[in-house]
């Protein structure tokens, strides 16, 4: 199995039975903040892209990048589907042009053909609301030498299925940097935000590690990040400084926390990189030395804003702009989504402001209504501070979720009283019927929480009251505190509360 990196999240698989592309992204994503790092535009996409299969694990724009599929990608390439809830994803590939699906059942083992034989696939899809924009996925791929499991960004909670399906695999490509706007854009003191993300960097770290131990996989390739950021305003974002606080630290700093670990099988890969796999034998080629780029890693992103700029100045030059009040249109597209969607808007539970330059619009749902504000009402308790034609650009476009538009571009500000509210943020991604139906469905579902595990002289339930990860492999207690390391929300062990966010519960007994 030759595997080639084709930067960020996208790899390139060659075997004798046929040819993978996952996950290619070159154009900027997220209104411009996010370019792939290190650069990949000189890469040869349309030898990339002529391919038997292609695979894409999730609608987030860092990995589906619509341009890239339309201009360079073999239209004729059998899709893998992932097997999600709703069909956004297949919808968004036959508007380019891609006809042929191979819908995957979930971390079920299938067999596909290509030109040269038979390949081993599985596709683990992850459906719950906070799974990318209703969805995420890792793929695994075995060609009978070598097993390849690129889980990109995905978060699976049980890795056995991969074992009883594949056995021992060989290589295993995992996003370890950060991928949020928190705690950069908040409204709180520098200090404060510097220990937060302090804390978010190494839980990052330490969920990919926890990862790493589980799939238990000879060679290790960091990658699904980070992203590099080009604009002048949002040049502080990138880990160039030695700021300890940076969420988004590169390829290198990951490799040198797993050697701290005990674990020499980490391996940088670069976009063009090579790596031929023959189970547990690896031989990789770089094009060029690495060092040229992490040698001298502020150099190296200024050279890229340079070039970049007309790519940037583009993207800028196509948003939506205008003078008229938003009120109006918010309220045609947030009010139906609000009546429909109880169990979230109860779960929210306040009134939300949106400060859109010269104008305040009001999400007020207790009340399904989208408002003006009323005089006297103070502060909310959750707020964004958002450029105007941002807003006109997503309702220009009628996007259906502005967590992947907005929110993930850092072009805002934020505020919030009390804990992260889980609830608004799928709010923000379910903008249709079809999503916001699920997604209220998932969270009136009820839950088998009887299982229990030991843990740090504690018994608590093993499923995470979050999204169900198994709390025995997930799970770190410091004193009274739980931590899930999957996605790093914490409880306090004497009262089961939830320290990060509204309700989710815990149960728990000191031993």
């Amino acid at each position: 199995m030759q595997i080639t990196s084709v930067g960020h999240a996208g790899f390139h698989i060659r075997t004798a039975a046929g040819t993978i592309l996952c996950d290619p992204w070159v154009n900027p994503a997220y209104f411009g903040s996010w370019f792939p790092f290190p650069d990949n535009t000189g890469l040869d996409w349309d030898e990339l892209g002529d391919v038997d299969f292609l695979y894409v694990s999730h609608l987030h724009r860092d990995h589906f990048d619509a341009r890239t599929l339309l201009d360079h990608v073999n239209k004729d390439a059998t899709v893998l589907l992932p097997d999600y809830p709703v069909p956004d994803l297949q919808r968004e590939l036959e508007k380019l042009g891609f006809h042929t699906f191979f819908e995957t059942e979930n971390s079920v083992k299938h067999t596909v053909t290509g030109p040269g034989g038979d390949l081993d696939v599985m596709v683990i899809a992850l459906r719950a609301p906070a799974d990318g924009p209703i969805g995420d996925s890792g793929l695994v791929v075995s060609d009978g030498e070598t097993v390849c499991f690129n889980m990109n960004d995905a978060r699976p909670v049980d890795m056995d299925v991969l074992h009883d399906a594949f056995g021992p695999v060989d290589i295993h490509l995992l996003q370890y940097s950060g991928a949020i706007w928190y705690p950069m854009v908040y409204d709180i003191p520098a200090r404060t935000k510097s220990n937060f993300g302090k804390q978010k960097r190494q839980r990052g770290m330490d969920r990919a590690r926890s990862y790493i131990e589980q799939v238990g996989a000879t060679w290790v390739v960091p990658s699904a990040g980070p992203p590099v950021f080009l604009d002048d305003a949002l040049r502080y974002l990138n880990d160039d400084r030695g700021d300890e606080g940076n969420i988004f630290p590169d390829q290198m700093t990951f490799l040198e926390q797993m050697r701290i670990h005990g674990n020499e099988g980490g391996i940088l890969m670069i976009p063009g990189s090579v790596a031929d796999v023959r189970g547990k034998e690896l031989s990789l080629t770089h094009p060029v030395d690495p060092d040229t780029i992490y040698g001298d890693k502020a150099a190296y992103i200024e050279d890229m804003a340079q070039r970049l700029k007309p790519v940037l100045d583009a993207e800028k030059a196509s948003w939506a702009t205008g003078s008229g009040a938003l009120l109006e249109p918010l309220r045609e597209l947030f009010e139906p989504i609000m009546r429909q969607s109880d169990q979230i808007s109860d779960g929210i539970g306040y009134p939300v402001g949106l400060v859109l330059g010269d104008e305040t619009v009001v999400l007020d749902f207790p009340n399904r209504t989208v408002r003006a504000p009323i005089e006297g009402e103070g502060r909310y308790r959750y707020g964004f501070r958002i450029h105007p034609d941002l807003v006109r650009t997503v309702l220009r476009d009628n996007e259906p979720d502005w967590v992947n538009t907005i929110f993930l571009s850092t072009r805002f500000e934020a505020w919030r009283i009390g804990g992260y509210n889980e609830y608004l943020y799928t709010f923000f991604k379910c903008l249709t019927d079809e999503r916001i139906a699920y997604a209220d469905g998932w969270f009136a579902e009820s839950h088998d929480d009887t299982a229990s595990c030991e843990l740090g002289g504690w018994e608590i339930q093993r499923r995470c009251p979050h999204l169900k990860a198994d709390l025995s492999k997930f799970g770190v207690v410091e004193g009274n505190t739980l931590t899930c390391n999957l996605h790093g929300w914490q409880w306090n062990l004497e009262t089961g509360a939830c320290k990060t966010s509204k309700g989710h519960e815990l149960r728990s007994r000191k031993l």
